[in-house]
């Protein structure tokens, strides 16, 4: 299926690993021109030299903080200078913050709400001319099914998370007079540094990364019996974004392997 994302320009938050890196190398497969940043440059330049061996000049991307809102405007500059403006904004950037209610400090709550806020505040105010000037402007912000299905050990990141998906729908009514359509995905458990990270200090000896998250898919009741893959995130995404969703705005699609209990 073409999803006539050729040559249409596309930015992507958090791009230098798991999903979002996923999302850049899935939409540079489908002939778009895409840009992207992180904090991390190491890990950025790493993923850009690998993208660029197979893409050449159609993939963009520099070190950025999605919470400086000066360094994201000038990141959107050198992608108008590089690539063109933007048609497409993916918002992929923030981690979770594991803590209880008790746990989690006055601090650790100012530090989840301006990350999970402004990491999707700041980039669409950057790019939202070029989004009305495109004649397929589109964003998609990469959430979590904890904004509707919170877990106790992740209270800050549960509540922020359940305020972007309220934004979604905010933004979807408001850019919809613009042109521009606003959707979601809400995933589930994917398979990403993060949980490599977990795997090294709370698995069991003896027992394998494969092993590990078969067991943890198993106890968590996920009805695929499995984690997710990046891969599977961004095919989703690439959706959303595309003119293949073209009459689609406002709405949250879960990549959850039919975990979630709500109707």
């Amino acid at each position: 299926m073409d999803l006539g994302l050729a040559d249409k320009v596309a930015v992507v938050t958090g791009g230098s690993s798991g999903i979002g890196l996923a999302t850049v190398g899935a939409l540079l497969d489908e002939g778009a021109k895409v840009a992207f940043f992180a904090r991390d440059e190491a890990r950025l330049n790493e993923a850009l030299e690998s993208l660029r061996a197979v893409h050449g000049d159609r993939v963009h991307a520099e070190p950025c903080d999605v919470l400086d809102k000066d360094a994201v405007a000038g990141f959107r500059d050198s992608v108008a200078r590089t690539l063109g403006k933007a048609d497409v904004l993916i918002n992929n950037a923030g981690q979770a913050r594991w803590a209880t209610f008790a746990e989690a400090t006055d601090d650790d709550w100012r530090a989840e709400l301006e990350l999970k806020y402004f990491s999707v505040i700041n980039p669409i105010r950057a790019f939202l001319p070029d989004l009305e000037a495109s004649e397929a402007g589109a964003v998609v912000m990469v959430n979590s099914l904890l904004a509707r299905q919170p877990e106790p050990h992740l209270v800050a990141t549960s509540s922020a998370r359940a305020g972007i998906l309220n934004l979604v729908k905010s933004l979807s009514t408001e850019f919809a007079p613009k042109g521009i359509r606003v959707n979601s995905i809400l995933v589930g458990t994917i398979v990403t540094g993060q949980w490599e990270d977990r795997f090294k200090t709370r698995a069991p000896e003896g027992v394998s990364m494969d092993e590990w998250v078969e067991g943890l898919a198993r106890d968590r009741g996920i009805p695929l019996a499995r984690f997710g893959r990046p891969e599977e995130a961004a095919a989703a995404v690439l959706f959303l974004a595309s003119s293949r969703a073209s009459y689609i705005t406002g709405v949250q699609m879960e990549v959850a392997g039919g975990v979630s209990r709500f109707v």
